[in-house]
């Protein structure tokens, strides 16, 4: 078993803590583990955010909290260090990288050569919004073009070729919102788009642990079904940020991606 998307943010760049990521990988019986980081921890990646926060003061003061607290190098030491070591597990380092279109010649220019295991790519802003931190900013808000804005983007994303796979490819619906129109025109050219571009989608139980009342485990079944009649590879994962939720719902993922 597989849990392709393990965040490493809330400790420091360590064997030790690294290992507590492994001891709960075993207890949980996976076989492979991926850790990552988002891009925006990095220094090197702030200046791809300007758009946003200029945006919203909302947007700018979580920058500000969360943002540019290493520097690449730093990661990429700490890589080193963990693979000249032996576990009882696989393990895999890359990065989580949102991603905008008028930023793919800097995210192609700032991940080449880097020696990352994955590039993870993923919609976190549509046009601006930050559709995935509060449920109240939807308040107002267009769902429908959000929708389309956000499976275009999608696309784009799939089409770029800069990634090893999609993360969390319909996160979207993580505060229950739904749009009047059927998604399955959009499946269709994401999982086109994916093949084309040889990537994997993420199979994800983070929205279901955040929001149980709104957000469903794992894609929809709709999106599945699609994504496997296009033979789009599928890898199951956490989103966990703590060593606790690493492998959290992974069989039950497997059995979704199994019946869809």
């Amino acid at each position: 078993m597989i849990d392709g998307h393990i965040h490493i943010e809330r400790g420091d760049y360590s064997l030790e803590w690294v290992e507590q990521f492994v001891n709960r990988a075993v207890e949980r019986k996976l076989d492979e583990i991926r850790l990552l980081e988002h891009c925006y921890i990095f220094e090197e990646f702030m200046a791809m955010y300007d758009p946003v926060c200029a945006q919203s003061n909302y947007v700018a003061d979580w920058f500000q909290r969360k943002a540019g607290k290493h520097k690449i190098p730093e990661y990429l030491a700490l890589i080193e260090k963990v693979r000249k070591q032996k576990y009882p597990v696989m393990i895999k380092f890359g990065l989580e990288i949102c991603y905008f279109k008028e930023y793919e010649t800097f995210i192609g220019e700032m991940t080449k050569d880097k020696g990352f295991d994955f590039l993870l790519g993923s919609i976190h802003f549509v046009d601006g919004f930050a559709f995935d931190h509060k449920p109240e900013h939807w308040i107002g808000m267009d769902v429908d073009t959000i929708y389309r804005r956000y499976f275009e983007d999608s696309v784009s994303l799939a089409k770029s070729k800069l990634f090893d796979g999609i993360g969390h490819p319909d996160a979207i619906k993580l505060f229950g919102h739904r749009p009047s129109f059927s998604l399955l025109g959009y499946y269709e050219s994401l999982a086109e788009a994916l093949s084309n571009s040889n990537m994997y989608a993420d199979q994800n139980s983070g929205a279901a642990r955040r929001c149980p009342e709104t957000a469903s485990l794992g894609m929809d079944k709709d999106l599945l079904h699609v994504l496997k009649k296009k033979n789009v590879k599928i890898i199951t994962s956490s989103d966990a940020h703590c060593p606790e939720d690493v492998g959290d719902k992974i069989q039950e993922l497997e059995i979704c991606v199994a019946n869809a």
